[in-house]
C-alpha cells in the first residue's frame, strides 16, 4: 500500500505535452502547474489534484489498490471534460510503475500507458503514452516532472 507514499504533499509540476496526437507531430509545448496528493481510505488509496492556470483546467487522480492482487487502478478526471476516464491498472517493480488500460481518442480505441519513474524524496517523473495499434507502437504525449514544494 505504500507505493505512492512518495507523492504525498505539495509539488511544482513542469508539464511537456505533444501538440497533436497520432499525426507524427514532433511539436511539444510546456506549462507549469501545482499539485498536491494525500492518502484516502486508510492508505488503500490516494487522491491528487493538479491546477494548471495557464491552460485553464484542473485535473484530479484517484488511485486504489486491490488488496488481493496488489494492483493499482488509476482514474483521471479533468475540469475541461468533466469525464472520469477509464482506469489504467498495474504495479511498481524496481522503482518504476507501469499502468495500462483501454481508452478512446477521437472515437477510436487506443491503449494508454502511464509510467512513474525517477522517484526521489524531492522529485518524480510521470509519463503518458498512447498506442493506436493495440500496443505494437507507442507515442509519448505528456511528461510531468515533479519537484517538491
Amino acid at each position: 500500500m505504500s507505493d505512492f507514499d512518495f507523492l504525498y504533499g505539495e509539488w511544482t509540476v513542469a508539464n511537456t505535452r505533444l501538440r497533436e496526437l497520432f499525426t507524427g507531430s514532433t511539436e511539444w509545448y510546456t506549462f507549469d502547474a501545482t499539485s498536491w496528493a494525500q492518502p484516502i481510505l486508510g492508505g488503500v488509496g490516494n487522491v491528487d489534484e493538479m491546477d494548471c492556470p495557464s491552460e485553464g483546467f484542473a485535473g484530479a487522480t484517484i488511485r486504489v489498490q486491490d488488496q488481493a492482487s496488489g494492483e493499482w487502478s488509476i482514474y483521471w478526471a479533468d475540469s475541461k471534460t468533466g469525464r472520469l476516464f477509464p482506469p489504467v491498472v498495474g504495479t511498481f517493480a524496481n522503482g518504476r510503475g507501469d499502468f495500462y488500460g483501454d481508452d478512446t481518442h477521437d472515437g477510436l480505441p487506443i491503449k494508454a500507458h502511464f509510467i512513474w519513474s525517477h522517484i526521489t524524496p524531492t522529485s518524480a517523473r510521470w509519463e503518458q503514452e498512447f498506442s493506436a495499434d493495440g500496443g505494437e507502437t507507442w507515442e509519448s504525449n505528456w511528461v510531468m516532472e515533479f519537484t517538491r514544494r
